[in-house]
């Protein structure tokens, strides 16, 4: 079977609230009970799929198209389920249940296109796949992703001067609380300019969506943008929750390597989200393109994938508890030293 083909599972998302919207009233909700009932569930069943493209295919995988056309396609399908979500919103009398379904739903499409994706486009080289990335970011108002992702949390993860690095004994939502405002205080401070086009791009697309969708609308595609990015800060909590890089001679910190990002390789992670999951080669070698992504086993391991461990991070009794302990048998194993 062509390798490929496994990385549609990322349309399942926008594909899954198309049905959202088709179901209607409680059925609105069925984004999230894919993303979160279905998708866990499957994860706890299949076993982590840790094989790496031999050497050999890393070029032809590197220069194959047909990943791209995947990755690409994921910004005409996202404006298409948020102007189908702008519509059915704007269309009035909507029970509460079905717009607050449909509000949470877009929001994983949001999260998981307009971020996630955006995040693989942001690392690119390429001037096009760059703008396809802000494209993108738009739909999640959520455009400081660009600049301090890149040039902020790639420099500073596993340290207390990353935003988006969880401490131990940080829960979700004090994380929630601390990322969100310092990641938009850090973007401005790295790249006031870019912030400025930013600003003046996204409010001029939530005027235009009062201008022709009205309030309700506009209000409901605001807390989507909210949700998606709540789930990004969620992801970010999972991904780096109490690891740290240690300070070598001058001060500096040691180099990012696959020990400070915690891993999984749970294949329906992986391909919904384009290999993000596999986390310690994101940050080690933050270039290489999503099909390139290998697993290390000397990198933390998760014991499922993202949808099953943010489960768990809303319960942050039972996420210490687990966590914890990993963080526990993490710091006591010989690598983490070395």
């Amino acid at each position: 079977m062509n390798q490929w083909i496994k990385y549609l599972m990322a349309w399942t998302i926008p594909l899954s609230f198309l049905v959202s919207l088709k179901l209607g009233g409680l059925g609105g909700f069925f984004t999230v009970f894919y993303a979160f009932g279905i998708l866990p569930f499957f994860e706890l069943l299949l076993k982590p799929d840790r094989e790496n493209a031999p050497m050999q295919a890393e070029e032809p995988l590197k220069s194959s198209r047909v990943y791209d056309w995947i990755l690409w396609a994921t910004v005409p399908l996202q404006w298409l389920c948020l102007l189908a979500f702008l519509s059915r919103i704007s269309s009035g009398n909507l029970p509460n249940v079905e717009m607050a379904g449909l509000m949470f739903s877009m929001g994983i499409c949001c999260g998981v296109l307009g971020i996630n994706a955006a995040h693989e486009l942001g690392h690119r080289k390429s001037g096009f796949e760059r703008i396809l990335s802000r494209i993108l970011l738009m739909t999640s108002l959520y455009w400081q992703f660009y600049v301090e992702h890149n040039r902020g949390h790639h420099k500073h993860v596993a340290t207390p001067e990353d935003s988006e690095s969880a401490f131990r004994g940080e829960s979700l939502p004090r994380f929630w609380i601390r990322a969100l405002g310092l990641a938009f205080r850090n973007a401005w401070k790295l790249d006031p300019a870019e912030m400025m086009v930013g600003t003046i791009v996204q409010s001029s697309l939530v005027f235009a969506i009062y201008l022709r969708f009205g309030s309700e609308a506009t209000w409901s595609f605001v807390g989507s943008a909210g949700i998606g990015a709540l789930l990004l800060q969620s992801v970010n909590y999972i991904e780096h929750y109490g690891l740290s890089r240690k300070r070598i001679d001058g001060g500096a910190y040691e180099k990012v390597l696959p020990r400070h990002s915690w891993n999984s390789s749970h294949p329906l992670s992986r391909y919904v989200l384009f290999e993000l999951s596999r986390h310690s080669d994101h940050h080690a070698h933050a270039t290489r393109k999503y099909p390139l992504l290998r697993h290390f086993d000397d990198a933390p391991q998760m014991p499922t994938g993202y949808p099953g461990m943010i489960l768990l991070a809303l319960i942050p009794p039972l996420w210490f508890r687990y966590m914890d302990r990993k963080l526990i048998e993490e710091n006591q194993n010989p690598r983490m030293s070395t």
